[in-house]
């Protein structure tokens, strides 16, 4: 059957009312790519190849939540965006570190890290500035969080009431900002070590109606208290004031022993950067003054009495942004991820996260199902503008383009070198990182493969054992005669090989003695 085809003469204004062309899935240039003066460039857009450049001005709020599987480029985006934050806006930046990830980062790029439980204590009640009363509510809000003690409201009275006497006790004056003795000299706070002391003489009177009440508030309060457990309870060694303006700042919270002192010590950061935020007033020029980060931080996050929701809800004009990332979004509390301004999600692979995410962002199933194939630091970007938009406000970044300063990391050889290698000093071999990362993908591994162990590398301060690296790269499916010829590249001599490849066997099989021989090249 023939088919026949008719020429029609028609206007341009005909043709243009035609939905021949569709906008492609992302926003217009001028949202994405406008003060680049002004804004964070992020990385390229995988469709119109546009330099994404973050600019907060065009959106509801500042703030940032990051989703992404381990591995998949979280914490190489946070690096990122504070270090170019510093250098466009020059702001202050807190890393809220709960596994102390950041630390050696911090250090290295000439920031202060302040590692809570190795020498450095913060006194629970230290007010900040705030006036007491004020103090007080804030500790009774953690101690909910952290503790059932919103279930016991007599509990809960009896320490508030035991809390304020300390503070009188100390001379303090209950409703103002100003706290000096008679000679102008500041007042030094009390610790929770005085409420216990003040509850203990209370219930030693025998005189209180509700003995089980007094005892189970006193119990309550000694977790925080024990010699070896008082993180909380002592003079601080920390000057709160000076966190929010001392450039990029790490807390590091692994050294605390457990989820509940790491809960509270990030609690008493949040509340002071909240109670700074208010104080500091409105911000009238461009940028951020303080960027704080909660990294993995769910028993914060998930909680809507955490200081975090306040500072979602008013940071924009105070110029405090938070910056929010976990491996599971159920994890970041609903009045938190729905009202970030930006949403980074890199790759997501299982399907109630993925639902939760998409159920959240309204974005489409094509976009969905990229980002279960991304590979590390490709992200879908969710923006929330001011103003309703007729466009996807979800969209691909193809690659977060960072940096990272150089460094080296090492592979130790001191258990496995031989004696002619030792009497030349050759017991570590360094590496930078950016070469590191090359040679692990001669091997063939994949992106997600090479930053596990760059990151091996990071969680044991740059150093790994030669023999722990061999049956990582094994694990990972890396032949035994591509790992001797890479040794032998790094002027690793046979005998030393040959210990490496035994100790390695060793370890696989959970044995403790020594082979006499060993495999060097699969056959």
């Amino acid at each position: 059957m023939a088919t026949k085809v008719y020429l029609n003469e028609i206007s341009n204004v005909d043709v243009g009312r035609r939905n021949i062309l569709f906008h492609p899935l992302e926003p217009p240039p001028k949202y994405i790519f406008n003060d680049v003066i002004n804004s964070i460039y992020v990385g390229r857009t995988e469709i119109l190849n546009v330099p994404f450049h973050w600019d907060f001005r065009y959106l509801t709020n500042p703030h940032i939540a990051i989703v992404g599987i381990t591995g998949s480029g979280k914490s190489y985006f946070i690096k990122t965006f504070l270090t170019r934050a510093s250098f466009v806006w020059n702001s202050n930046s807190i890393i809220i570190d709960w596994a102390g990830e950041y630390k050696d980062w911090v250090l290295q790029t000439g920031g202060k890290v302040v590692s809570l439980g190795r020498g450095n204590y913060i006194n629970l009640l230290d007010l900040g500035g705030m006036k007491p009363y004020d103090r007080i509510k804030q500790v009774l809000r953690s101690l909910s969080i952290l503790t059932d003690l919103s279930q016991f409201p007599e509990q809960k009275r009896l320490t508030a009431e035991a809390i304020e006497q300390a503070y009188i006790k100390a001379k303090f004056k209950m409703d103002s900002v100003e706290q000096k003795d008679e000679l102008g000299r500041p007042l030094e706070p009390p610790t929770l070590k005085d409420v216990v002391k003040i509850l203990e003489e209370k219930a030693e009177l025998g005189t209180y109606e509700f003995p089980a009440e007094l005892d189970n508030a006193i119990y309550r309060l000694k977790q925080f208290t024990r010699p070896g457990e008082d993180y909380f309870a002592q003079k601080s060694t920390v000057d709160l004031d000076k966190l929010v303006s001392s450039g990029l700042v790490d807390i590091d919270l692994s050294g605390l022993p457990d989820e509940r002192f790491r809960a509270l010590g990030a609690l008493v950061i949040l509340q002071f950067i909240a109670e700074k935020m208010r104080a500091s007033g409105w911000l009238s020029k461009k940028g951020l003054r303080l960027l704080v980060v909660l990294d993995e931080a769910w028993k914060i996050s998930k909680d809507e009495n955490s200081d975090a929701v306040m500072i979602i809800r008013e940071g924009r004009k105070y110029g405090f942004g938070l910056i929010i990332a976990s491996q599971n979004p159920t994890d970041i509390h609903e009045s938190i991820f729905s009202n970030v301004g930006t949403t980074f999600i890199l790759k997501v692979k299982f399907d109630k996260y993925l639902d939760y995410l998409q159920n959240s962002l309204n974005f489409s199933d094509y976009i969905r199902e990229r980002i279960t194939t991304f590979g590390v630091g490709q992200a879908a970007v969710n923006l929330a503008f001011h103003t309703p938009e007729k466009f996807p406000q979800t969209f691909i970044v193809k690659k977060i383009e960072g940096e990272e300063p150089s460094k080296d990391v090492f592979i130790e050889l001191k258990e496995v070198a031989s004696e002619v290698m030792k009497e030349m000093g050759t017991t570590a071999i360094p590496f930078k990182v950016s070469e590191l990362r090359e040679r692990l993908r001669r091997f063939g591994m994949d992106e997600t493969k090479v930053e596990m162990v760059v990151k091996a590398f990071e969680r044991n301060n740059r150093h790994l054992d030669a023999v722990t690296l061999v049956v990582l790269l094994e694990r990972m499916g890396v032949e035994r005669k591509n790992l001797a010829e890479f040794f032998k590249e790094m002027g690793v001599d046979d005998e030393s090989l040959i210990n490496i490849f035994s100790k390695a066997d060793l370890r696989k099989e959970g044995k403790k003695g020594e082979l006499t021989s060993v495999v060097l090249e699969d056959e």
